[in-house]
């Protein structure tokens, strides 16, 4: 759970759901779901999925995550990841798809975050994405 004001990432049980819901504490705005499925490509995993509204069943969006299973420092990553991202804008750009490509890129070190990837880094990415999905939406 990312708690992006406090800029707090927390672990908690999946009850917790519930609990919020029970404390009436915050209100969700937008709600949103992802499904999807993960692919292993050599040194690559990939997770692909699509973000459904709850309510109405619209699409939002479709989300890709990759990983690059043998760099664990976000910022080598980053390099060899933001050249893959710019050749799959071009190649999708010259497609006639509906909607376009958005690169969400978060910023870690305002989680306190080191430069070691940990699932804490997918937690912020994950919040960001869906954020900036929202923010589409609305």
């Amino acid at each position: 759970m990312a708690l992006s004001r406090q800029r707090l990432i927390v672990e908690a049980q999946s009850s917790m759901q519930t609990i919020m819901d029970n404390l009436q504490s915050y209100r969700i705005k937008f709600p949103l779901n992802c499904e999807g499925f993960k692919y292993r490509l050599g040194d690559f995993r990939v997770r692909v999925g699509k973000v459904v509204q709850i309510n109405f069943g619209n699409l939002r969006g479709i989300v890709m995550e990759m990983e690059y299973l043998p760099i664990s420092s976000w910022k080598t990553s980053h390099l060899i990841m933001s050249e893959f991202f710019e050749i799959l804008k071009e190649t999708l750009g010259k497609k006639s798809l509906p909607g376009h490509f958005v690169h969400v890129e978060p910023n870690f070190s305002e989680f306190g975050l080191s430069d070691q990837y940990t699932s804490r880094h997918t937690v912020v990415q994950y919040a960001s994405i869906l954020a900036q999905m929202t923010t589409m939406a609305q």
